[in-house]
């Protein structure tokens, strides 16, 4: 399988935008894209979980005098994303940032822990999919 050109930081400054815009629009996150080796080991770290993930979010801790809306950091494994792609039946930009906007989901205290949070988080997503011009990622091909 040959690896998809990771998607261009207009793009990415395009998906972060679309949600951060609901909701904080000033805010600023950073964003790492890395290797399975690395998402595994994070995963593992902090979720106990030994296996490779689509994307980590880390919120951050915010420290008094700290003047800059910070939300945290998003890790995105792009060989796990097009690998979930490829499966799901789905184009690597649609899924990259679908994964994108539910990470900053994430970092905005989104979850899905449950089905009635499920529903809210994926609702948003869908949304701002939507806008963006995707179709709905929950829905098969």
């Amino acid at each position: 399988m040959q690896k998809e050109k990771i998607p261009s930081q207009e793009d990415i400054n395009k998906w972060v935008s679309a949600v951060l815009c609901l909701f904080e629009p000033n805010a600023e996150l950073t964003l790492r894209i890395v290797e399975k080796e690395e998402i595994q080991s994070l995963n593992s770290l902090y979720r106990k979980k030994d296996k490779p993930t689509n994307v980590l979010s880390f919120p951050a801790e915010t420290h008094i005098g700290l003047t800059i809306p910070l939300l945290g950091d998003l890790i995105i494994c792009r060989d796990v994303v097009q690998e979930e792609a490829l499966e799901q039946g789905k184009s690597f930009e649609q899924h990259f940032a679908h994964m994108i906007i539910h990470g900053c989901l994430h970092l905005l205290g989104y979850d899905h822990i449950d089905d009635a949070e499920a529903e809210e988080m994926e609702a948003i997503e869908i949304e701002v999919l939507h806008t963006l011009g995707y179709p709905n990622p929950y829905e098969l091909n």
